[in-house]
């Protein structure tokens, strides 16, 4: 074989090397994982990857990967829990792991509404959304979050068009420490320091196509 024979084949299999780890984790999404317990994504989160609502499956696409990863190990040891989750995230390998991640993240999800923080919040929600209550240690929403809710980084998921029911759950989750797996227990702190009323007013919220906060709303 020639060096540059050598060569072409190399470069080959570098670029098809990233093609077929997405295609791996197209095949968790859509059929599950080598183990029988890793059942297929799809089946809770919808086809599109944007969750189904109505049963309070969340969105996965358009996750930060290395977010999705995280919430999948993190089920694995514990420090999140969740009935279904939880086996099918021990489930999974380290490199389905990786390949599903990946491949949620680069779905397309939702957009976020287009919510801006307001000089004026008229609403005991909104302003909690955007500029949180400092007389007991809550941030503003949308301060870690983002504008509308639509994610910062790998740490601050989007909160925008999530349902409601699964906000409440999370939420709900760090106060009750069923969820134990956020930076600093900033989430922890937060969510121990808002009543219940105001848990299911937030998640409404953001589950909403536009808050009343946001130049789309309409009264």
């Amino acid at each position: 074989m020639s060096p540059f024979s050598r060569v072409a084949i190399s470069s080959m299999l570098v670029f098809a090397w990233p093609m077929a780890h997405a295609a791996d984790g197209q095949k968790v999404f859509t059929q599950g994982g080598s183990n029988p317990a890793a059942m297929a994504c799809l089946s809770c989160h919808g086809a599109d990857g944007n969750g189904i609502a109505a049963a309070g499956f969340p969105r996965l696409a358009g996750l930060p990967a290395g977010y999705l990863s995280k919430q999948l190990h993190d089920w694995r040891d514990g420090s999140r829990k969740q009935a279904v989750m939880e086996p099918l995230a021990k489930a999974l390998s380290e490199e389905e792991i990786t390949a599903v991640s990946l491949y949620l993240a680069s779905l397309p999800g939702n957009p976020a509404p287009g919510q801006r923080r307001q000089q004026i919040a008229d609403d005991a929600t909104t302003r909690l959304a955007l500029y949180g209550d400092w007389t007991r240690q809550i941030p503003g929403c949308v301060q870690c979050h983002g504008p509308g809710g639509s994610g910062v980084g790998e740490h601050f998921p989007a909160l925008a068009g999530q349902p409601a029911s699964y906000l409440v759950a999370q939420l709900n989750g760090w106060r009750d420490g069923s969820r134990s797996n956020d930076p600093n227990q900033l989430m922890v702190n937060v969510a121990k320091a808002m009543t219940e009323e105001e848990v299911k007013a937030i998640a409404e919220y953001f589950a909403s196509p536009a808050s009343p906060a946001s130049p789309e709303a309409k009264p």
